[in-house]
């Protein structure tokens, strides 16, 4: 039934190459996907400033309540993201250290909540990646419904179960499964060309022809 039904999971993006990203800043994977997707600026690391990348587990519940979260702990694998979008509301915390630490013994790579958490200080004393909209003492319901591994949206990105999740301090970004490889390619060779102008840059050789280029494109009026 629709809003109430956990599904099988039909393909996740490898976990070897999901942890070539982790050395890779996403905003760098953002500017390589133009820029047009984001889970928004609300979602924030919550934790010790680990980064995430792995295959998402997608969880999609009512506001302010946990059940279907917990069903995808026990269903999670080591090295998956659970991503969860609870519609943004910040009412009741949706996990908190309890969850944290089964999810650390679990191996999960990280906690996507698209709505709050508790016990704040712990889960940023500890390295698991958790990421969310807010913080409240409030705890959750546990009476569903909800959804497992169907197709959710956070801030108007769109997650699919197994895609590719990743996240750092400048937020978390998903990338589609069937762009994964393409995407690694494009932000190492955009991660190279960087450390070309900050080596450019340091040295006194940096080249910004391409300002005065671009305002003459435009027509700026510019006074001399």
């Amino acid at each position: 039934m629709i809003g109430n039904r956990i599904l099988k999971r039909r393909r996740s993006v490898d976990l070897d190459l999901a942890a070539q990203f982790l050395t890779l800043p996403v905003a760098n994977v953002s500017d390589c996907m133009s820029r047009m997707s984001a889970g928004g600026a609300a979602l924030r690391p919550m934790h010790g400033g680990a980064n995430m990348a792995g295959p998402a587990l997608t969880v999609k519940t009512r506001p302010g309540d946990n059940l279907m979260i917990h069903k995808a702990l026990a269903l999670a694998k080591a090295g998956d993201v659970i991503v969860v979008d609870a519609g943004g509301d910040l009412t009741n915390a949706l996990i908190g250290e309890i969850m944290v630490g089964n999810a650390v013994k679990i191996g999960i790579a990280g906690f996507v909540i698209n709505g709050a958490i508790r016990d704040a200080g712990e889960i940023r004393a500890g390295h698991l990646p958790v990421y969310a909209a807010g913080v409240t003492h409030r705890g959750p319901y546990k009476d569903g419904p909800g959804e497992i591994n169907t197709p959710i949206a956070i801030g108007g990105m769109v997650i699919e179960p197994g895609d590719l999740v990743i996240g750092d301090e400048d937020g978390i970004l998903c990338v589609p499964f069937d762009e994964v490889s393409a995407l690694l390619n494009a932000t190492q060779a955009k991660q190279e060309a960087e450390k070309k102008m900050i080596a450019d840059i340091a040295n006194g050789s940096y080249d910004n022809a391409w300002i005065d280029a671009t305002l003459k494109r435009i027509g700026c009026q510019i006074e001399e």
